[in-house]
């Protein structure tokens, strides 16, 4: 007789589970927590979990401990204390430099300097420019001078010659240029009337063209930009002192024009590219400079008479000596641009000293220091030659902590002896 086939394969997997077989109609539990233990304990990952844990854990410490301001308030604070023990708490300590989250910034490891920039200084093989170049390597910085010595010497730069960190480069701004750069001091142009005066589209030229690639340079690299603007923007001055604010009276068809109106328009790109690419810029409108360095017949005054006294020619007034000038020592001028160009300000600033001279009363100076029986002549006088030069430095003085300190006696003699010595060498040599 046939059985049912569901009372069959009953009876089977009955007779399967009896004979020791796995049943497949419901399913296989192991015991969890025998088998999670020999899992973690086999192949040693119970020792990496420990490692990853304590490993984490000092993580951890180290962050809550760098972040925590009432550490750094702690250390401040029994600083201070210690110091007044010891009888110098009355000394200035410097601020506790603090991030967002009112910690202590990281500080510099012992033994690792400021990092130098990367400047470049248009012009700098020129009286102004290699005087700049100097301040810049010894602060530390790698230097890049272009300039085409028009006016430059490298005669001026010779004592750093195979310095390490000082690139020269013969170029014309007028010309682009690439270069990987931090700052930029844009100093090329010639100053003196003798110079920009023998060729005025090259001057014009300069101002204009020159800057506007030293501008996309910097727009390019994301540079601070420097201007070296002139105090010849106030042309012949109505105003008196001159102070920024002032736009000037300048003739714009004159013999000067293509060095007064050169320099205004470069303040109107700068400040073009500054406002409408967000550019860093620095204006700085400079005063009569002297020292070292100075071309020796560049047609300025000082170096005028400072080269006829030591030649024995008359010392040349032109016009009546009346006009006034204001005298500033190149060491000054350096620091102000540099002031400058570190500075959280525009501009523009007037950097001159506001000491005021008559030509008449500079060459009695120019006598008291080279040869008090040097005679002087009065010629005619120049076109646009303006009649007062004095630089208001009130904006100076509060802004950038900036003042002139050597006077135009104390100078004048450091300046004589550099020209004493280039002129007289060149006479030997002829």
């Amino acid at each position: 007789m046939m059985m049912p086939a569901s009372e069959l394969i009953c009876r089977r997997g009955h007779d399967e589970e009896a004979a020791g077989y796995p049943s497949y109609n419901k399913p296989q539990t192991k015991p969890l927590l025998p088998w999670l233990i020999r899992y973690v304990m086999g192949e040693q990952r119970l020792a990496f979990a420990f490692l990853g844990m304590a490993i984490a854990s000092l993580l951890f410490l180290l962050l809550l401990h760098n972040s925590s301001p009432s550490s750094s308030t702690t250390t401040t604070s029994s600083s201070v204390a210690h110091l007044a023990a010891v009888g110098l708490a009355s000394r200035h300590l410097p601020a506790v430099p603090v991030n967002r989250l009112g910690g202590p910034t990281g500080r510099v490891p012992l033994g690792l300097k400021r990092k130098g920039l990367r400047v470049v200084v248009t012009g700098g093989a020129g009286f102004v420019g290699s005087h700049l170049v100097d301040r810049l390597l010894a602060r530390g910085d790698s230097v890049i001078v272009v300039d085409n010595l028009f006016t430059g010497r490298k005669e001026n730069l010779a004592h750093h010659a195979g310095h390490p960190r000082l690139e020269m480069i013969r170029h014309d701004v007028v010309q682009p240029i690439l270069l990987e750069v931090d700052q930029i001091y844009h100093l090329a142009c010639p100053a003196s009337p003798v110079h920009y005066k023998h060729n005025p589209v090259k001057t014009i030229k300069t101002n204009v063209v020159g800057t506007l690639n030293m501008l996309g340079l910097a727009k390019r690299v994301g540079a601070r930009f420097l201007l070296t603007s002139t105090s010849e923007v106030y042309g012949d001055p109505l105003q008196h002192p001159q102070v920024e604010t002032y736009w000037g009276n300048v003739n714009p068809i004159g013999v000067r024009s293509c060095y007064d109106e050169g320099k205004r328009t470069a303040e109107t790109l700068t400040m073009d590219y500054h406002r409408g690419a967000n550019l860093e810029v620095r204006i700085a409108r400079i005063f009569n400079t002297y020292g070292p360095r100075m071309c020796i017949d560049d047609g300025r005054v000082v170096s005028n008479f400072v080269a006829q006294a030591l030649r024995k020619e008359p010392l040349t007034v032109y016009g009546d000596g009346k006009q006034t000038r204001s005298f500033q020592y190149v060491s000054d001028l350096v620091e102000g641009l540099m002031k400058l160009m570190e500075g959280e300000h525009v501009g523009p600033f007037n950097l001159g000293n506001p000491g005021e001279f008559t030509m008449l009363e500079l060459a009695k100076v120019v006598q008291d220091t080279i040869d008090p029986n040097a005679r002087i002549e009065f010629r005619p006088n120049t076109a646009d030659d303006p009649h007062k030069r004095k630089p208001d430095i009130s904006r100076a003085k509060e802004l950038l902590g900036w003042e002139p300190k050597v006077s135009l006696r104390d100078g004048l003699p450091l300046m004589v002896q550099d020209f004493r010595n280039r002129i007289f060498s060149d006479q030997k040599t002829n």
